[in-house]
């Protein structure tokens, strides 16, 4: 069934532009209800309405569990170690988390009105043009699947005695064997881990505070222009790390109801993530100096050993399953996204396998340095993919009669998809002299004291040359006669 927000902006006996999307390796078994943990086979193909189940409140642990983990506690210590200090370190994190939570928030009100994961959706504005950000996509699936799986691996190996990459292996396959089942599985494993998280890391951050070793409260270290540079470079790491999910965000709300309140969906994804990362990374900005070199060894230490510590240790790695199973299974999305006609078990597992090697090369030298410049590097593209989608989304659905968009029979123009992949382009580059890692730093961002506002340039260049496109076309279209 197509709704009216599709017919509001296709012409009469469309042809449909994404027939791709119900090829038969994109379909399968899909989860029959809350509880049903069998195998879901069922891929990018949009969810049939009468296999829609479970309400909006689920969404608030399946995105505040993830959070809670080392990625998080380390994002914050990066504000001390820029020398922003407590306070100033705490206010930037929380603008960055709040800015990029907004735009997650928003797109996961997405996923109960087609029925289908971002990546597909995003061929409304890309066409024939989206294996781009979905290799983009995937890529970055693998990379965040090495961030938080080198603590895990770290934590494990520290707890069992095992050489690091044995642990790395153990921490993969348990969050592999989780992709692999699919949706319902991730929802209650992260139901879960919320409760188990929530109260290790609030045992973790009473040790901090009273455990008397490192000042909880630092004062700023900077002055002037370099600490202006520093929590505008702060503002955008937790921007980044926020962000990147808005990638990932109707995959984990497709299965909703039709009628799922949009308030609800936005409401229960917005405090899961703000709650959860300003809880971590509130925690890794006060711990900055017991935890500071990016080790597990620093948390089991902050508990004190013994039996807590190793219950800490077992959590950290629980923590980077939970987090890690997010970018397997929309990993495997993005896969199918691109053509790649593979199961998507399959295609999760294969996220898995590549993540282990990129955390080995984490791993092997400045883990600090590394993490910070693919936690950055990783996530450039996705504010002009935002820009992009929004406006096309808009755009499309602005005089809808019903709130089911039919992704599968959109049409996009040919001009359209080529704007939104050249846009798209030109955005990242115009992004370049603003960025700050030891890979790239442009020549703005060194000028300006190592401030990376290159997120928000990507951002509004994308939607001030796609939005005038689009703009300006369907004026043009509206004058036209007949």
């Amino acid at each position: 069934m197509t709704g009216g927000a599709t017919r509001a902006s296709q012409p009469s006996n469309p042809k449909p532009a994404n027939h791709a999307l119900t090829s038969p390796s994109f379909s399968g078994r899909s989860p029959s209800g809350a509880g049903d943990l069998s195998v879901e086979t069922h891929g990018i193909a949009p969810v049939a309405r009468e296999s829609r189940y479970g309400t909006p409140a689920r969404l608030f642990t399946v995105w505040f569990a993830p959070q809670v983990n080392m990625t998080g506690v380390f994002t914050g210590t990066l504000a001390i170690l820029l020398g922003l200090g407590f306070w100033l370190g705490l206010l930037a994190m929380v603008i960055g988390t709040v800015l990029g939570a907004l735009v997650v928030a928003y797109l996961s009100t997405w996923g109960p009105r087609t029925g289908t994961a971002q990546l597909p959706t995003a061929r409304m504005a890309f066409g024939p043009g989206v294996p781009l950000p979905a290799a983009l996509q995937w890529l970055s699936s693998i990379a965040w699947d090495a961030l938080v799986g080198l603590f895990g691996g770290q934590a494990l190996a520290l707890l069992l005695g095992i050489p690091f990459w044995v642990a790395v292996l153990i921490v993969l396959a348990v969050q592999g064997a989780v992709g692999f089942v699919g949706y319902e599985l991730i929802h209650r494993l992260q139901a879960v881990l919320t409760v188990v998280l929530f109260a290790t890391f609030v045992v973790f951050a009473v040790k901090l505070v009273t455990g008397g070793g490192h000042p909880v409260i630092t004062p700023a270290q900077l002055t002037g222009a370099d600490l202006v540079g520093a929590f505008v470079l702060e503002v955008t790491v937790a921007l980044s790390l926020t962000i990147s999910w808005a990638s990932y965000a109707a995959d984990f709300s497709r299965y909703l109801p039709v009628d799922s309140s949009q308030a609800r969906v936005f409401g229960y994804t917005f405090g899961g993530i703000v709650l959860a990362y300003i809880f971590v990374q509130a925690i890794g900005i006060a711990g900055a100096g017991a935890i500071g070199d990016h080790t597990a060894e620093g948390v089991r230490e902050v508990m004190g050993g013994g039996a807590l510590g190793a219950l800490a240790l077992l959590v950290i790695a629980l923590a980077s399953v939970g987090s890690g199973v997010m970018n397997d299974y929309s990993g495997s999305l993005a896969l199918q996204t691109l053509g790649v006609r593979v199961r998507r078990p399959v295609s999760a597992v294969l996220v898995t396998v590549l993540a282990f090697f990129l955390i080995l090369w984490l791993h092997s030298a400045d883990t600090a340095t590394r993490f910070l410049d693919v936690l950055l590097l990783i996530g450039y593209w996705i504010p002009a993919f935002v820009a992009i989608i929004v406006i096309d989304w808009v755009l499309r659905t602005r005089r809808a009669t019903d709130l089911f968009v039919d992704v599968a029979a959109a049409v996009t123009p040919r001009r359209h998809a080529v704007a939104a992949l050249v846009v798209f382009v030109l955005s990242y580059a115009a992004a370049m002299p603003f960025m700050n890692t030891s890979l790239i730093q442009g020549p703005v961002a060194a000028a300006w004291h190592g401030a990376d506002i290159a997120y928000f340039v990507n951002f509004f260049v994308a939607a001030t040359l796609y939005g005038g496109y689009r703009i300006i076309g369907d004026r043009r279209t509206a004058r036209r006669p007949g």
